[in-house]
């Protein structure tokens, strides 16, 4: 079988022995293992070859793309894997209708560079999008830090093309934004993890690029006033809320404990920490004030202050600059590494309807202290 690969993909993009090292372990490291061998195809039409091969002989397949994953979704002990990295070329970008049409090895950072000469975003983003692949992305449904305004990667698919475990090619490779043509096949494959098919290109929603970005840490009262503040500040910014994510107390301090230079968002520690970013597509927006600033910034500012008044809000910083900008979200996108320096590693990603979520952190607090010596 490893010879019949050879001639699919080419000798050197089978890889077995010591060169299949990077890919015998998971991100974290604390998973390993040994496949059979890893294949690289360059299309498509290599990928079908080497299913329909795999399903002759009765090999099990294990998808991999970036391989950024922190559940050991890509375990693949005695199995071929089947890595997406060759496939890596954007098709196209189509400015005017808002879509770009990419081969799943597209690393999502790449992807956020190509479309940003044209004004234009693919909105996912979250802190691994320099090594995550779009195949990936796709295959697990991510979220990233701009699902409030955007959706999950589902909501930015427009069309598919998936390689079948049987190595027939399913083209769904819709580019309408209204489609009632019948069963949304997408969505079978989008979330299940390479189960169904291998995805192997997509066709995705572009957005307008914010012209201007307002940022702010704030610290509210609790986690219902959290949700009182998201939703009076999308009210009074017309739904521009792009991320608000939410950091407790123990995470700042695993924060500052975990990564070197970190600093604490405010002079006082406070229990409910809350990152806020308002992205203005507007040129009412993005007009700079007396102070020099986008107006989205101004309005933020007022939005807190008189949130400040109402008790709702403890305490607020509000960027001034790029580099505050990107110090804020530093400390959000080094949730992994805060996550794996704590002993024992808990890795978990929950969802809840917003309004349920003080509920659960109260009940998941109360269980865990249950189950302590």
């Amino acid at each position: 079988m490893l010879e019949q690969l050879k001639d699919i993909v080419g000798e050197g993009n089978l890889l077995t022995g010591a060169d299949m090292a990077r890919y015998s372990h998971d991100w974290t490291r604390e998973f390993s293992w040994t496949p059979l061998a890893v294949v690289r195809p360059a299309n498509t039409a290599e990928v079908a070859a080497v299913v329909k091969l795999a399903g002759v002989t009765g090999t099990a397949v294990v998808p991999v793309s970036g391989n950024t994953n922190l559940a050991a979704a890509s375990t693949a002990e005695g199995a071929l894997m089947l890595s997406l990295e060759r496939m890596n070329k954007i098709r196209e970008i189509r400015p005017e209708a808002k879509l770009a049409v990419v081969e799943a090895g597209v690393v999502l950072s790449a992807l956020r560079e190509a479309v940003d000469t044209h004004n234009l975003i693919f909105p996912l983003t979250f802190g691994a999008q320099g090594s995550a692949m779009i195949g990936g992305n796709l295959s697990t449904n991510a979220g990233g830090s701009n699902v409030l305004r955007y959706g999950n990667t589902r909501d930015l698919c427009l069309g598919l093309e998936v390689v079948l475990p049987n190595g027939e090619i399913m083209d769904i490779m819709s580019e309408l934004h209204k489609d009632n043509s019948g069963y949304n096949l997408k969505h079978l494959f989008i979330g299940a993890e390479g189960t169904l098919g291998i995805i192997t290109g997509a066709v995705l929603k572009l957005a307008p690029k914010p012209r201007a970005y307002a940022t702010a840490m704030v610290a509210a009262q609790s986690v219902s006033g959290a949700l009182d503040l998201l939703n009076r500040l999308q009210a009074a910014t017309g739904g521009s809320v792009e991320a608000f994510e939410y950091m407790p107390r123990p995470y700042i301090e695993a924060h500052m404990a975990a990564i070197r230079g970190a600093r604490a968002p405010f002079e006082t520690s406070y229990d409910v920490n809350i990152l806020v970013e308002v992205g203005a597509t507007s040129e009412q927006g993005a007009a700079l004030g007396p102070d020099g600033r986008p107006m989205v910034s101004s309005q933020l500012e007022e939005t807190l202050g008189v949130l400040l008044e109402d008790g709702v809000v403890l305490d607020a910083v509000v960027a001034q600059n790029e580099a505050q900008r990107r110090e804020m979200w530093a400390r959000r996108e080094a949730a992994a590494e805060v996550i794996f320096a704590q002993t024992p590693i808990i890795n978990n990603d929950i969802a809840v309807p917003v309004d349920k979520v003080e509920a659960f952190i109260s009940m998941a607090d109360e269980a865990i202290k249950a189950g302590r010596p």
